[in-house]
């Protein structure tokens, strides 16, 4: 059987365009653009990982946090766990999934 998590169509829609892959890791899966992974899916949780300035945008965002890849582990420091508010607008969270995706590939303009 394929694990998928809840949001593994929503990350792969907004990523259309981008060289990504996708492949089990921990208790979730990760997603890579090239070699480089640039977001975490565990369960109906997606976290992205940004550039310091976008990651301090995110996290003033109502319901964000650093992402944990299992509830007892410890927060990954690069990668924000987008609130429900991104992740249920489709425009927001495509955009929010390019920044992630330049950032992880150094082409991040901020």
């Amino acid at each position: 059987m394929v694990y998928r998590p809840l949001r593994y169509e929503q990350m792969m829609k907004a990523a259309e365009g981008l060289d990504v892959r996708a492949r089990r890791m921990f208790d979730g899966m990760a997603v890579y653009t090239g070699e480089r992974m640039f977001a975490y899916l565990a369960g109906d949780d997606i976290g992205l990982k940004l550039s310091p300035d976008d990651r301090e945008e995110a996290l003033s965002l109502d319901g964000a946090e650093l992402l944990k890849a299992n509830p007892k582990g410890a927060p990954m420091k690069e990668y924000v766990r987008m609130p429900k508010s991104v992740l249920d607008d489709d425009a927001d969270f495509e955009a929010w999934v390019q920044r992630s995706a330049s950032y992880a590939n150094g082409t991040c303009v901020h």
